[in-house]
């Protein structure tokens, strides 16, 4: 007799549900938790994707950061009892028991074990009868479901005396609050689009208008952009590495943003991912959906850089930098330069023609100019056009590539020399431009990355030339073997 075969159950969204999914500490097994989260997406949840091999403590943080309903973990490592016991308890410990737990282990959480996780407040443990009975899309649909809630208390507003880099989850909150707020959001009330723009507006002078000591004075602000793929994630990571290092009394704010699937709404939230250095009491960050189609940033960003900035203005801890990274953009984008103080194009040498760089627009506003990867073929070359386009377009032919702000850089490389000349120049520039009273210890000399090879060139065809002289002999070998 065959069994009954699991219906395709989709869900309708009222409110955006924001997931946290990892798998747990000591598990390379990520396979599972991708294919979830990648229906969680199709259904138009927005999922904070951290990977695999993630800590308690760090999956909570995340969650409370990004005012998430819900955390997903997938765990295979045999640990899961004290995992998951422990997640509810620091949960419960930093006053966020409202954020939902759904786990999954396949035959590894035995049943007694689900029944013991649910007592204990786990909200639901999906074992493989339960994809059997409902399929993969029927327990995404059921754990939205559960997920899909207001995580904002009753009549919320941003409060200036809880706005300090210790409260994390107001600031959490408060940014979740402009983000259904601002004029396009889908939660502002329907036909008062007007309303509650204009209550962003007026809560935001509220809070810039109180007496602020000078070490919180307004933050600057850095923008991170280019193409999809350039490296943006990477490179931030090491500027905030060396932000930390350098200033070890100082706070930065993320705002990481990544685009909206026009045909469902839902978006993969990965930048964290490829980030090692944020997992640190100075650094806050928060992913935003552009929630909107054809542009690389939300619009919420406005208003949630204002309060960031406006963060520690009635005393109490207050960011002293604000990165934001957009999603990838085209040729034509430059918006993230109306956003931010400094901004920061990141290309690869991958561009085509030398003509294509007269069509990026970013390339006459951009303070700073990246080309990452650059132990990729031809970097050298991009390296000479890009210079060659920004003299061009600054009307300035007397630069030299010493003073010139274009670098080259492998951000995902160890100490890489040009990252840290890039890093050294971006903040001199900053300080310079903000007028800013910062006492540096950062030592760097002129330097573009160094295009090292795992292979020397003379030794590429190597092996193919070994294989080659195997083949042949086999083939000899079966020849003589038939004529004998």
């Amino acid at each position: 007799m065959n069994s009954p075969q699991p219906v395709k159950k989709t869900i309708k969204l009222k409110n955006s549900v924001r997931i946290v999914t990892a798998t747990s500490l000591f598990d390379g097994h990520d396979a599972a938790i991708n294919i979830m989260r990648r229906i969680m997406q199709s259904q138009g949840a927005e999922v904070i994707h951290l990977g695999h091999d993630r800590s308690v403590e760090e999956i909570v943080n995340v969650a409370i950061q990004e005012d998430a309903q819900s955390i997903a973990v997938s765990s295979y490592q045999g640990g899961h009892m004290e995992f998951f016991r422990y997640m509810l308890d620091l949960l419960r410990e930093k006053g966020s028991g409202h954020i939902q737990v759904f786990a999954g282990g396949g035959g590894v959480i035995i049943q007694s074990e689900i029944q013991e996780l649910t007592d204990y407040g786990i909200c639901r443990v999906y074992s493989p009868e339960d994809g059997r009975e409902l399929g993969l899309t029927g327990m995404i649909a059921d754990m939205l479901k559960r997920s899909d809630f207001q995580v904002l208390p009753d009549k919320f507003e941003p409060h200036a005396d809880k706005l300090v880099t210790e409260n994390v989850q107001h600031i959490a909150h408060s940014l979740t609050w402009i983000e259904q707020n601002v004029k396009g959001s889908q939660l502002a009330p329907e036909n008062k689009v007007v309303e509650p723009q204009e209550a962003v507006q007026k809560v935001l002078n509220k809070l810039h208008s109180q007496d602020s000591p000078v070490e919180n004075s307004q933050a600057p602000v850095i923008g991170l952009t280019g193409t999809g793929g350039a490296g943006k994630s990477c490179l931030a990571d090491e500027l905030v590495r060396s932000f930390l290092e350098e200033f070890p009394e100082k706070r930065i704010a993320i705002l990481s943003i990544d685009p909206s699937k026009r045909k469902t709404g839902g978006a993969l939230l990965g930048d964290r991912m490829r980030m090692n250095a944020i997992n640190d009491p100075r650094v806050y960050m928060r992913s935003l959906a552009t929630r909107r189609s054809h542009l690389a940033t939300s619009t919420a960003l406005e208003g949630a850089v204002s309060l960031l900035q406006a963060t520690g203005k009635s005393g109490g801890g207050g960011f002293d930098l604000i990165l934001v990274e957009t999603a990838g953009i085209g040729q034509s984008d430059s918006e993230i330069s109306d956003f931010v103080d400094l901004s920061v194009y990141v290309m690869t040498p991958e561009f085509g023609a030398a003509t294509q760089l007269e069509k990026i627009d970013m390339i006459d506003f951009a303070d700073c100019i990246v080309i990452n990867k650059f132990d990729k073929p031809g970097a050298q070359d991009a390296l000479l056009a890009v210079g060659k386009q920004y003299k061009r377009s600054r009307n300035d032919f007397d630069a030299t590539t010493e003073t010139m702000p274009v670098f080259g850089v492998v951000a995902n490389r160890f100490n890489d020399s040009g990252t840290n000349w890039f890093y050294h120049k971006l903040i001199e520039i900053l300080i310079k431009k903000n007028s800013l009273n910062w006492k540096r210890s950062h030592e760097a000399e002129f330097a573009v990355s160094e295009i090292t090879e795992l292979i020397p060139s003379d030794r590429k065809e190597y092996l193919r030339q070994i294989a080659g002289c195997v083949r042949s002999y086999k083939k000899e070998v079966r020849k003589n073997a038939q004529t004998a």
